[in-house]
């Protein structure tokens, strides 16, 4: 489970980030650290690293909105990841995902009013075979249907 420390100061920023800088190709790692320790990678942490890194601040927010799995605010007490690659949309999963969505009032990347619940696309979740495929934090769901979708819904909110 992550932990969610509360708003960071630069200085808990580049104490976090300094024992990432010797390394070869530092940033995500660092990015990943900076997510893991806050539950997103907070706005204040854009200077102190792309400084820490001789970047631009447009060269950082690239590298953060490429990647699908760094957030900007933090995700709820649970996440679910609905397979949006082609052997799982080929057998329903795109239905599934927009009907979900219209059920819950999010769009992709958003997060229940009480908190519990993230819903994000995912683009493979390496179960074609047994599509359509989602992922309710760390555990993967195979041949999803509106039912399965259901349970894992309730779990999120209970």
């Amino acid at each position: 489970m992550r932990h969610v420390a509360p708003q960071p100061t630069v200085e808990d920023i580049e104490t976090l980030i300094a024992p990432f800088l010797a390394l070869e190709g530092p940033l995500l790692p660092i990015l990943h650290a900076l997510q893991e320790e806050y539950g997103h990678v907070p706005a204040q942490a854009h200077v102190p690293v792309a400084e820490a890194l001789n970047i631009s601040r447009a060269e950082l927010h690239g590298v953060i909105s490429f990647y699908h799995d760094f957030r900007d605010k933090p995700a709820g007490r649970h996440v679910l990841k609905l397979c949006r690659a082609e052997a799982c949309q080929s057998v329903g999963g795109a239905a599934l995902a927009a009907e979900t969505l219209a059920r819950l009032g999010l769009d992709w990347h958003g997060t229940t009013p009480d908190g519990a619940l993230t819903v994000e696309p995912v683009y493979c979740l390496g179960l074609c075979a047994c599509a359509p495929a989602a992922m309710l934090d760390s555990r993967v769901v195979a041949r999803v249907d509106a039912a399965k979708l259901d349970r894992l819904l309730a779990e999120a909110r209970a």
